[in-house]
């Protein structure tokens, strides 16, 4: 068969056709992992459509309901620090059961809350449950699944544009009813992954060295991974710019927010998937970063001059930039777990922990910024965090060096 092949690069034909094939073969407890991966990833997204609901409804200013997101990753930031140290010592089987508890406790109170103060501090407690899934499901994904890191990265990064994608879609579907409805619905999906992960994952065994609190921050030394979480850092100040602070100035009902992201998220999941892969392939990881950041400069520039002016302009290019997300997304996870030669887990949580912090602070600047000076100037301070990623990457573009292609 492989004499009938014409391509110059008969093995790069066979490698991709191999990375399809065990891409879709893998054990059950990758697949019932990466579920219950779109159900946590579901929460980041689920607030979107209700933000300006909320804000009605418990007597919010946008800065004031911008806390939701503020709260839930500063606290999965910190939180970063103890999920390897955690894994190491419970494993991570009962590690993501305690994710997932803590995930539907906390989304079960938030449906009951009162005040925006108290709906900010149950998303906290959420956001603590979360990174204790969020970071070990990566590991447990990248230890069980068949066909190397590679696929398993891809398969985390399907799993996150499906959840995101799927996340805005349920909150405009059940707060387009009750704006509590839709914290309820994920407290019910975690259960359900909860229950799944019992009975399908395996019991995952403890790693030969336990990890110490400390280690993620010396991991940190290492100029690669340094370099891709400070890169990292102001790419999720845009990321989460769109996220947060579009649906107030979109003027649309919960379906229609809901909408309009779920269209981002499809697009985050399909590039993430099918397209970063290829282009890292063709291309090298730094060429694609430093690329797609600047195309996403330009669009959070088209998205400062439509903001208050065209709001079909303004859902088009949010779209557009979910495509340029997705893309980012991988070669920056891929990267994290790659580029040093500390263990997975740790390299991880390293990265997050800096990577987050972008995720923290954007939604609240972004709303003090559109609130005291109109709403452009949000998408003109994100697109200058492009450029700052773009910087960091460049300027450490040798330290990045093994992720480039091996040209023949």
């Amino acid at each position: 068969m492989d004499g009938q092949l014409t391509a110059p690069a008969p093995e790069a034909s066979s490698t991709l056709e191999a990375e399809k094939a065990s891409f879709l073969k893998q054990p059950k407890a990758v697949w019932a992992t990466a579920l219950a991966a779109v159900f946590a990833f579901m929460g980041i997204g689920l607030v979107d459509p209700i933000l300006p609901a909320i804000a009605k409804n418990l007597e919010a200013t946008p800065s004031q309901v911008s806390l939701l997101f503020t709260s839930y990753f500063l606290v999965t930031a910190i939180a970063m620090l103890i999920t390897g140290f955690v894994s190491s010592r419970i494993g991570g089987k009962r590690t993501l059961l305690t994710g997932l508890a803590i995930i539907v406790i906390f989304a079960s109170l938030s449906g009951f809350s009162g005040s925006v103060g108290e709906l900010v501090g149950f998303r906290a407690g959420w956001g603590l449950g979360n990174a204790l899934f969020v970071a070990t499901a990566l590991a447990v994904i990248v230890g069980v699944a068949s066909g190397g890191a590679g696929i398993a990265i891809i398969l985390y990064e399907a799993a996150l544009g499906l959840g995101i994608s799927l996340g805005p879609l349920l909150g405009a579907l059940l707060g387009g009813w009750q704006w509590r409805a839709p914290f309820f619905g994920t407290a019910v999906l975690m259960a359900a992954a909860f229950i799944a992960l019992i009975a399908l994952l395996p019991k995952t065994p403890l790693p030969e060295r336990k990890v110490r609190l400390r280690d993620p921050l010396l991991a940190l030394g290492h100029k690669g991974l340094r370099t891709t979480a400070a890169s990292g850092l102001f790419y999720n100040y845009g990321f989460f710019t769109i996220l947060a602070f579009t649906p107030f100035i979109l003027g649309m009902d919960a379906y229609g927010i809901g909408a309009v992201f779920f269209g981002w998220g499809v697009a985050v999941a399909v590039f993430s998937v099918f397209v970063a892969p290829a282009l890292q392939r063709r291309f090298g990881a730094v060429r694609v970063l430093s690329g797609t950041l600047a195309l996403l400069m330009l669009d959070l520039v088209g998205l400062g001059l439509s903001a208050g002016h065209s709001v079909p302009a303004v859902v088009t290019l949010v779209v557009v930039s979910g495509a340029l997300l997705g893309v980012n997304n991988t070669i920056y996870t891929e990267l994290a777990m790659g580029v040093s030669d500390s263990p997975r887990p740790v390299a991880s949580a390293g990265y997050n922990f800096v990577r987050w912090m972008g995720g923290a602070l954007a939604p609240f600047a972004a709303a003090q910024l559109g609130e005291h000076f109109g709403p452009q100037v949000p998408f003109f301070a994100a697109a200058v965090a492009m450029a700052v990623a773009i910087a960091v990457v460049l300027g450490g573009r040798r330290f990045l060096s093994s992720h480039e292609p091996h040209l023949v």
